[in-house]
Formats: C-alpha cells, structure tokens, sequence
C-alpha cells in the first residue's frame, strides 16, 4: 500500500504532471493571473493572498499521507499551467478523490485537462489498483460538473451544506465516482477525446 503514498510524475502528450514544491509559488501564480482565476467564486484557485496558504496546506496533506498534489506542466514552454492533486486518499479503502484542479484560462478547452485525467486515472486504477475515483465540486460550478460528467463519472449525490464558505455562506457539494468496473469504458472514451482534439490540431 505504500505505493499510493509515493510521489510520482506522469506524462502525455506533452503535458506532464510533477509533484508541488514550495519554489512553485510564483510560477503558480503567473498561471492563476492569465484569467485572474481566484475572482471564481466556485473554485479554490491561489490568489497573491492565499498562496503561501495553498501551498502549505497542499503539502501538510500530503505530509500526513491525505493528499498528493501536484502542478500541471506544458512541456513544450516548460511552463507550469495549473494544478490538481489526489485528495482525501484512504488506502485502507482503496479510495481516493481527484480535486482541487484548475488551469489558466488560455489552457481551458484544449484538452489539457483530458491528459490530466487520464494520467491520474490511469495510475490510481492500474497501477494503485484503487476500487473508486470520486470527484467534488460546487453546486454551482456548472461547468465543472459538466465536464465531470463529460469524462464519464456518475453522480453519487448532493452533500448539502456540506460546508461554510469564507464570506458566511453555505457550499452545497455535488460528489461524482468512476468506479473499478467503469474504468475500461471510461479510458476508451477518453483516449478517443485525445486523439480528435490531437487531429484537429494537425
């Protein structure tokens, strides 16, 4: 089980995945500024102000064996361009979530975020050998939940006020999983996803 503990890098298409440091702090927020991303509400993308926060949380998760974050990479500039991570990892029922994921705003549609689920996937169910995949987000981050829903995840239900936002307000969480069985499938469709928007691109 200490695989699923071990910090990895995965690569596809000329987007690659490498474990968070803290000397990606400014690199990051370069990222978040194409879009200036931290004014979605419905999203927890680093800010100048939140950043040093971001990053210390993401690594004390990971410290204590909860979370594997990592920043996404466009190998042909060598720039980094997002985040996301594996979170609320529980190995002892080869569970894990796949959140906290966002990309400047110059990537989004480009299919970058296909490699990423891919990648990450790929590995939690081949090689962790996880039994379940979930994913999270905001009732009202309907694009996320559209795209979600687009990479072949059902959804499980609503966590109503499942949290208490910064500003006093209540988060209603939708909660999606990719389960064992499903994966076949779902790799299929998204491997076909790649190859089009790699044709297209041609």
């Amino acid at each position: 089980m200490e695989k699923w503990l071990q910090k990895i890098e995965l690569e596809l298409n000329g987007v690659q995945l490498i474990p968070l440091k803290k000397e990606h702090k400014e690199d990051l927020l370069k990222a978040a500024s194409d879009g200036e991303l931290w004014n979605l509400w419905v999203t927890s993308v680093p800010s100048k102000e939140s950043i040093n926060n971001y990053i210390s949380t993401a690594l004390e998760q990971q410290k204590i064996k909860k979370s594997l974050p990592f920043v996404v990479v466009d190998m042909k500039t060598n720039t980094i361009i997002g985040a996301t991570r594996f979170c609320n990892i529980e190995v002892e029922n080869k569970r894990l979530e796949i959140g906290y994921t966002w990309y400047a705003k110059s990537y989004q549609r480009t299919g970058v975020n296909t490699i990423c689920k891919l990648l990450l996937l790929q590995h939690a169910f081949e090689e962790l050998d996880a039994i379940a995949v979930e994913f999270r987000t905001n009732w009202f981050n309907y694009a996320s939940r559209n795209a979600i829903t687009r990479l072949g995840a059902k959804q499980d239900g609503v966590l109503r006020n499942h949290r208490i936002n910064t500003d006093g307000s209540y988060r209603d969480t939708v909660v999606f999983s990719i389960i064992q069985s499903e994966w076949p499938t779902v790799k299929k469709s998204l491997l076909f996803e790649i190859e089009k928007h790699t044709k297209k691109k041609a």
